[in-house]
């Protein structure tokens, strides 16, 4: 196809991961298929009388741990000028991040596509959305209510809780009826149950692994990436020290994506990530998804391939 402006709005560039980040494999992809990138920073978005800009650098990536990029000199662009621009700022979801999808978003209606949908990112909340597929999930609740929260722990014993903004498995306690800090982990993690938070069922099955499954435009990759906790760890997120281990898809897995994909297409979500442990899905990423490098190294699996040539596909 035509060479293709590219957009990246991304955390600064400077300071990824190397042989973690997944924005730098999809910039790798774009570049060795012919086209254009442009490197924006988060803050660099505007809008000027009803136009959406960006401040932005031409960018030529490499494959080169010790130098992977170098930038033109920066100046303001329409980003009307853009054929593409990918949303690969990381979270927290803060006001930040939502004033971002203001500024996407006209520029969708200027005529540039823009993944993941900018909306649907607003709309999504990667624990939240989850529950709208009750049939995937773990028993869950989504209260600050103290009373039902204390009720969910006293009915299920055993019970994961988490803040419905957090990433990289920050501030995940597993609470068990019988546990001393049961009052004071609810105060703190409600902000004196003023915040809703998410509480789940434990599922004892993340000793196996919590599986991260990558889909591009509702189709899933034909494997799953199971992060293993560490040594008396409850979470396996790989920010977490998990350790990544290449699995193949169960039936239930397969079952999982099929019921959550027709959603993820309908909302323009080209690119997320499903997290399932044992038979449950208990996360939606939507929100710069990444294991590119995982999937590329334990499976064999390019989904920066796969994603890039979905784009050219969708905007040719």
């Amino acid at each position: 196809m035509d060479k293709m402006k590219l957009g990246v709005v991304m955390d600064p560039i400077e300071s990824i991961n190397f042989k973690k980040d997944s924005t730098l494999s999809m910039m790798l992809e774009a570049q060795k298929r012919g086209h254009e990138l442009f490197y924006m920073k988060p803050q660099s978005l505007f809008i000027d009388s009803g136009i959406s800009y960006a401040e932005t650098s031409c960018v030529k990536v490499k494959n080169d741990p010790q130098d992977w990029y170098s930038l033109e000199k920066e100046r303001i662009i329409k980003l009307s000028e853009l054929n593409v621009i990918l949303m690969r700022q990381d979270p927290p979801f803060n006001s930040a991040y939502i004033y971002n999808t203001y500024v996407l978003e006209m520029a969708v209606r200027e005529g540039v596509y823009v993944s993941n949908n900018p909306q649907s990112l607003r709309d999504c909340n990667e624990k939240v959305y989850a529950t709208e597929f009750p049939q995937c999930c773990t028993k869950h609740l989504v209260s600050s209510n103290q009373t039902q929260l204390k009720k969910f722990v006293s009915e299920y014993k055993d019970t994961v809780v988490k803040p419905l903004d957090g990433m990289g498995g920050t501030s995940i306690f597993r609470l068990k009826l019988q546990d001393p800090n049961l009052n004071v982990i609810m105060e703190t993690i409600t902000n004196n149950y003023k915040q809703k938070v998410m509480i789940q069922e434990y599922i004892p099955e993340i000793s196996e692994g919590d599986k991260r499954i990558l889909i591009v435009k509702g189709k899933p990759m034909a494997a799953a990436i199971a992060r293993i906790p560490a040594q008396g760890e409850l979470r396996g997120n790989l920010a977490a020290g998990g350790t990544a281990v290449a699995k193949t898809l169960s039936e239930r897995d397969q079952w999982i994506c099929d019921q959550v994909a027709p959603s993820l297409v309908e909302k323009g979500l080209d690119l997320v990530g499903l997290d399932v442990i044992g038979d449950y899905l208990t996360e939606i990423n939507v929100t710069s998804p990444t294991c590119f490098r995982e999937y590329q190294e334990l499976c064999g699996i390019d989904v920066a391939e796969i994603f890039i040539k979905h784009i050219e596909e969708t905007i040719s």
